[in-house]
């Protein structure tokens, strides 16, 4: 056997290889199944060492409906793909059309663990966050991720980012499950380094939200105590919001309105609240799902979670407000959860919700389905 070293290697050979596509089991998205060779070869063209990964691209279908033109859509998936290839126009012509009628779900049965995910409002749909991580995360590599986390923010933010990436697909927790010294960084991370950076903070509640969509998985997030952290990040992130909505009073009183000063502070703001916002949907539906427990719904009310729901009412993010609508509703079923409401004020906090323009949040009309269950469940605290 020839024996190489280091000097004989003169070219890295790399070659991509499409393979099988499938339709994704909770989302309207395709998944391209691919392979990456890379081979190193001497000067004469020979191989030194090759190896071969397997890895995946999500394609995700956010046009796809009802009355979409399925071959055009085929046409252009194929056109922005490099992976797939022309002659397969046929097949992804088939899976957009099974998911065009396939009826909306958020857990395959076949594919995802054995316990039920929680039954929470059809209306509310799965948080998403902004991602610049171009990187097809793998299995494989899941302890490199966590290696990630003991390096800088951005490093700690791109390797949360591609764990995410994989706790994403419910087919990947049960393996993650098994990764015990991944989970444990990701703890105590979240718990020493959350004010750091709430994108990584974000990244990190999101993967356990994962793991709380499943009943079973239910233990593992209590293990850590995830929901007892997520309740202080969340009072803190409060606080936060309240100073910089001081602070931006305080400035508007300074300048004049419309000066470049003030322009450049409301969009500071805004890129602030919207980061934040993005967290507190994912936290408090983690939450939510935990609350399925009402031993654990118990301690949350112990710790104020009604208050920071309805100091939430004033945000203007409608997938947020939703969620906070939602939760509240869950937990007026109580008459002490409905009493801590009206000590909370919640009365002037939904007449402030409901006199907002509808193009400020148009999915929120007095007379949509959610608010009006809502409006009935106040009417009931309060008699």
């Amino acid at each position: 056997m020839a024996l190489y070293s280091a000097e004989d290697a003169r070219y890295l050979k790399r070659r991509i290889r499409g393979g099988q596509i499938d339709v994704h089991p909770t989302e309207k998205a395709l998944i391209v199944n691919y392979s990456i060779e890379a081979t190193v070869l001497d000067e004469y063209q020979n191989t030194m060492i090759g190896d071969k990964k397997d890895a995946q691209k999500i394609i995700r279908l956010k046009s796809l409906g009802p009355a979409t033109d399925i071959r055009a859509l085929a046409k252009e998936v194929i056109n922005r793909c490099k992976l797939i290839h022309p002659t397969k126009l046929v097949e992804v012509e088939q899976l957009l059309f099974y998911l065009q009628n396939r009826r909306d779900t958020n857990l395959p049965s076949e594919t995802t663990p054995s316990g039920p995910q929680k039954p929470i409002s059809d209306e509310l749909e799965q948080p998403s966050i902004d991602s610049q991580i171009s990187e097809i995360a793998s299995l494989n590599d899941i302890d490199d991720y966590a290696e990630m986390l003991y390096e800088n923010i951005p490093e700690k933010i791109k390797g949360s980012a591609l764990i995410l990436q994989l706790a994403r697909n419910p087919d990947n927790l049960s393996e993650i499950i098994q990764k015990e010294s991944v989970l444990n960084v990701l703890t105590r991370v979240y718990k020493e380094e959350w004010n750091q950076s709430i994108e990584l903070a974000t990244n990190i509640v999101y993967i356990f939200f994962c793991f709380s969509s499943f009943t079973d998985f239910h233990p593992l997030v209590s293990q850590y105590r995830i929901g007892a952290q997520t309740m202080t990040i969340i009072e803190a992130e409060m606080k936060k919001y309240d100073q910089w909505m001081e602070e931006t009073a305080r400035e508007q009183k300074k300048k004049p309105r419309d000066t470049r000063a003030n322009i450049t502070i409301d969009n500071k703001y805004k890129v602030l609240i919207r980061k934040q916002e993005q967290f507190l949907r994912v936290a408090f539906y983690l939450l939510l799902n935990l609350a399925e427990d009402l031993k654990v719904e118990l301690k949350m009310r112990n710790k104020t979670i009604i208050s920071h729901l309805i100091h939430a009412l004033d945000r203007d993010n409608n997938d947020l407000l939703i969620l906070v609508v939602s939760f509240l509703k869950k937990l007026s079923v109580f008459v002490e959860n409905k009493n801590d409401m009206l000590a909370s004020d919640i009365l002037h906090a939904y007449g402030c919700l409901k006199l907002r323009p509808l193009s400020v949040c148009h999915r929120y009309c007095p007379s949509s389905p959610s608010f009006i269950s809502f409006h009935i469940s106040i009417h009931i605290c309060t008699e």
